[in-house]
């Protein structure tokens, strides 16, 4: 098919020039005196992104879910008691993994469409007065199902109950895009994965941890071996790596992070939510609702479409892919057919984003959808044009050099005259 392929899944997204060229380098050896400058930038630089400045990151050659194990292995034994809100796929599958690895996980289960219930956090854990719950686990931005928790009130929960709980955060499809603050949130183990807003292909699960969670690490006994904190912090001390590193990877990531604190991550942060509020204005358009149930869980990332009765979702993801060549995210678990998700994070700008709009208006009225054609559109367009950032003045055009030698009364020169003509 002639063109691009549209992709605007929630991740992963799309990569930046910029960053294929700067991975696209051949091989060296990672052993080597010259490779500390890359790695031990890459980890100090990274902090700024989690927002700390006491953490330690870590880069994993993994996902997030690899970021989601790691996390969990260097922090607890088996048999240890965590609290889990389960609000969507991710925070399902987390659960998951937790328990496969032997820990006891008390759920709160929260209709899908809301974000952690920060009321009944307070609660359990005032109740725990043992404390046997040693470690809370929060999906900051579902991405099933467009939500995003407030990780500041999580905090506060805990504070309000006294509990010395680690604070367990799963930022893959937020840190990057949307605002998270690790120190003044307090959060212990903050992950997050290469292929979202760090604008890279998938294949890095990065995890920062507090200095409270890598005291932890003394009386953990989840067995650990690729994933141990300790060696990444041995070998990171020097520079490299306890296994081979993805250097492409590493190479792009530097380039992104430089594209990053270019633009400055606050100005990261506001165009993702400007460009989120037009997607919104697309949906009420339209006449359709979003599966996040109150403004206050809008993702500024990723927004979920819930379609009518009676439509399945499948069939506009499947029509936008075949005849417009759009990716759009699927419904997952419980909410597959049922919704249909548009990604808005990482490289992207409003006419990318308009495209998106479009075809996705396009697929649901060849599906049968009653939407008014161009209404999404139309409302995403003038959004975008009345919350832009106003145009500056144009600078005033220099004069020629003839005509700023010629003195006072005199006739322009040639090159001048022509210049005129041509203006």
């Amino acid at each position: 098919m002639a063109g691009r392929n549209f992709l605007f899944v929630p991740g992963p997204t799309n990569v930046p020039d910029r960053i294929l060229r700067a991975m696209d380098r051949a091989m060296e050896d990672h052993r080597s005196s010259a490779f500390p400058a890359l790695a031990t930038a890459l980890l100090r630089d990274l902090k700024q992104v989690f927002k700390t400045t006491t953490g330690q990151a870590f880069i994993f050659p993994a996902t997030g879910t690899g970021g989601w194990e790691a996390a969990l292995v260097n922090t607890l034994s088996p048999g240890d008691r965590v609290l889990a809100p389960r609000y969507g796929q991710f925070s399902h599958l987390w659960i998951d993994l937790a328990q496969r690895h032997g820990l006891r996980v008390d759920i709160i289960d929260v209709e899908w469409g809301e974000g952690a219930p920060v009321e009944r956090i307070e609660e359990i854990l005032t109740a725990d007065t043992t404390h046997e719950v040693k470690g809370v686990l929060i999906v900051h931005n579902e991405t099933a199902t467009g939500v995003t928790s407030d990780i500041a009130a999580v905090r506060r929960a805990l504070d309000g109950a006294r509990h010395p709980a680690l604070l367990y955060v799963d930022g893959v499809s937020s840190i990057a895009a949307i605002d998270f603050q690790m120190d003044e949130w307090q959060v212990d183990l903050a992950v997050t994965g290469s292929q979202k807003g760090l604008m890279l292909p998938a294949g890095l699960g990065l995890v920062c941890a507090s200095p409270k969670a890598l005291a932890a690490r003394e009386h953990a006994k989840c067995p650990r071996v690729f994933f141990d904190f300790g060696d990444m912090i041995k070998a990171n001390a020097t520079g490299y790596f306890p296994y081979t590193p993805s250097i492409p990877l590493l190479y792009g990531l530097r380039e992104s992070l430089a594209m990053l604190f270019e633009e400055g991550l606050d100005q990261v942060f506001a165009r993702h939510h400007r460009l989120a509020d037009g997607v919104r204005a697309a949906v009420r358009a339209w006449g359709l609702k979003l599966c996040a149930r109150a403004p206050k869980w809008h993702s500024d990332t990723v927004s979920a479409i819930l379609v009518p009765e009676g439509c399945n979702a499948a069939d506009v993801i499947d029509v936008a892919f075949r005849r417009y060549n759009l990716a759009l995210g699927a419904g997952l678990g419980r909410l597959a057919g049922k919704l249909y998700r548009i990604g808005h994070l990482g490289d992207l700008n409003e006419l990318m984003l308009l495209g998106a709009i479009a075809g996705a208006e396009m697929a649901m009225r060849d599906v049968g959808l009653k939407i008014t054609p161009g209404a999404g559109v139309a409302a995403a367009a003038e959004h975008y044009r009345s919350s832009a950032t106003p145009l500056p003045p144009r600078a005033a055009a220099a004069p020629t050099p003839d005509a700023a030698q010629q003195p006072a009364g005199s006739k322009p020169g040639p090159q001048a005259a022509r210049a005129a003509v041509r203006a």
